[in-house]
């Protein structure tokens, strides 16, 4: 078994460092003004491109960077390393647009992959969050192929820049669950509130109304009753991939407390030196590189995964969930002791530790709150066998 990164993934990890040290210099911007500006934008947009980084998981012919599971989590892994949000600059299609018909790919898939077009997903409302099967907005047929739509979405990612949404709704009469395509130009969408979270993001994440909003059979994405497998399929990438950004927003969180540690001296003593602080930095050392050698074996195991195994897709959908929840937890309490370790300067919104102490509080909530990844991993326990959970899935050599 190899451990080591190929050179193709080392160089990888060394462009994406590269990209996240030149947007790293807009945090303070971001931190100021609740956002960066157009000009600000574009600089990043141009050093994007330059990286060859844009839309990762898009395929090279749609103008994707192309990159494999294991791939874009390395590349993750340094991305998340940035506060704000701004590894959200980085822009990466929604998975379910692999689906998009030809006239979609034109429309929406390759725009997006250029960075010429922005997509937010479309999924939570006020009482459907971690339980997307309780959505309750409505597609009902309009007797000329296309579908009225009505309802509310909340917690829309991105959505405040978002060109087009990614939206799940229910076609009536049969309730099938389906994924519509949205420009947000199309009279009858409306912003409803943004509301003001504990981070400060570079986007925002509004809420959504859709009042009889037209739309025609073309902007169905994936089939009619497909919505909840791409909802789902969604969510998996988006845990794994929340796995990697929040082990290197750890890394940053721990380098930076023993920096401080190393230089700041109570009692005639460097901080570092004080067995107390010692265990701390010790204990988020294990938890670092435990969840991060975790979350390149289940991306790995995706990599090698035959995607028409229906029961394999569903065991490696518990071993994203595990990805999720190990490392937010984990990631959330090493930003809690660097906080410490810092101390009153730690607790200054100046400090980049503050801020990923207070970005990184969301993700044991969205894309699935913890407890949610609890249930999905321990039905997949008794559905399919604890043995698949606890161990790889290949042997040398097999695909």
């Amino acid at each position: 078994m190899e451990f080591a990164y190929s050179p193709r993934l080392a160089d990888l990890k060394e462009r994406a460092r590269a990209l996240t040290d030149t947007i790293m210099q807009f945090e303070d911007e971001c931190e100021r003004n609740n956002g960066i500006s157009d000009e600000s934008h574009a600089t990043i947009k141009a050093a994007v491109l330059a990286s060859g980084l844009q839309a990762i998981n898009t395929p090279v012919e749609y103008g994707g960077a192309g990159l494999t599971v294991l791939e874009q989590a390395v590349v993750q892994d340094e991305l998340g390393k940035l506060t704000n949000a701004l590894w959200d600059t980085v822009w990466r299609p929604a998975n379910p647009l692999t689906h998009a018909t030809p006239e979609q790919r034109e429309r929406y898939l390759i725009p997006g992959a250029r960075g010429d077009r922005r997509d937010a997903v479309a999924i939570s409302e006020a009482n459907a969050g971690s339980d997307f099967s309780a959505a309750s907005t409505t597609a009902t047929p309009d007797g000329n192929g296309g579908y009225i739509i009505n309802g509310e979405k909340w917690f829309v990612t991105v959505g405040d820049v978002a060109d087009y949404l990614i939206v799940l709704a229910n076609v009536e009469p049969d309730h099938a669950a389906t994924i519509f395509l949205i420009d947000v130009d199309t009279p009858g969408v409306k912003i409803k509130h943004i509301p003001r979270y504990t981070h400060t993001f570079v986007y925002e994440h509004p809420e959504f109304t859709f009042e009889n909003v037209r739309v025609g059979a073309d902007a169905v994405l994936g089939g009619i009753g497909q919505g909840h497998d791409l909802t789902r399929d969604w969510f998996t990438e988006e845990r794994l991939m929340i796995g990697a950004r929040t082990i290197g927003a750890a890394e940053r969180a721990l380098t930076l407390a023993v920096d401080w540690a190393r230089e700041r001296v109570q009692g005639g003593e460097p901080l570092i030196n004080r067995q107390l602080i010692q265990g701390m930095i010790a204990d988020s050392v294990v938890d670092i590189t435990t969840n991060r050698a975790l979350t390149h074996q289940v991306a790995w195991e995706f990599d090698q995964a035959d995607p028409n195994d229906a029961d394999l897709r569903k065991t490696l959908h518990a071993k994203a969930a595990t990805v999720k929840l190990a490392a937010s937890e984990a990631s959330n309490r090493v930003v809690d002791r660097a906080v410490q370790i810092f101390g009153g300067r730690g607790y200054i919104r100046d400090y980049p530790v503050e801020r990923l102490w207070r970005e990184l509080r969301v993700d044991r909530i969205w894309e699935g709150t913890s407890e949610i990844q609890r249930l999905v991993i321990a039905n997949e326990a008794n559905k399919r066998g604890l043995e698949n959970l606890l161990s790889f899935r290949y042997e040398a050599g097999e695909k």
